[in-house]
């Protein structure tokens, strides 16, 4: 292996040894598909795990949003102190939640949010 191969390999090890910003999931049999658009995020069954990646289009009420990405819109619970930063309505961010469905609605329980 030659010096830069070596050096990516380390970098790599690295991100994903920093422990807040991994986000660890079980992929072995059984295990449930995450889910990557609002669409099918609206569709899935209650706590199938998501990460979405568009932006907060508007607040509707203390700790929900209307997130939208390129397939359409779905509402995100999301705690004050869960925010990294201040966001804006054209901010990219990143959910990392699961879905949240009763009887009559949908919405995504966002655990971690980034700014990719």
């Amino acid at each position: 292996m030659n010096t830069k191969t070596v050096q990516g390999i380390l970098s790599v090890a690295l991100l994903l040894s920093l422990g807040p910003m991994a986000h660890a999931q079980y992929t072995g049999p059984n295990a449930k598909p995450v889910v990557t658009t609002a669409a099918a995020a609206a569709k899935a069954a209650d706590d199938t795990p998501v990460v979405l990646e568009g932006t907060l289009e508007r607040q509707l009420t203390s700790d929900t949003y209307e997130f939208r990405d390129a397939s359409g819109t779905v509402k995100a619970e999301i705690d004050e102190e869960d925010f990294p930063q201040k966001i804006g309505a054209t901010t990219r961010v990143r959910l990392h939640g699961e879905v949240d469905r009763d009887w009559k609605s949908v919405e995504i329980d966002v655990k971690r949010i980034e700014i990719p």
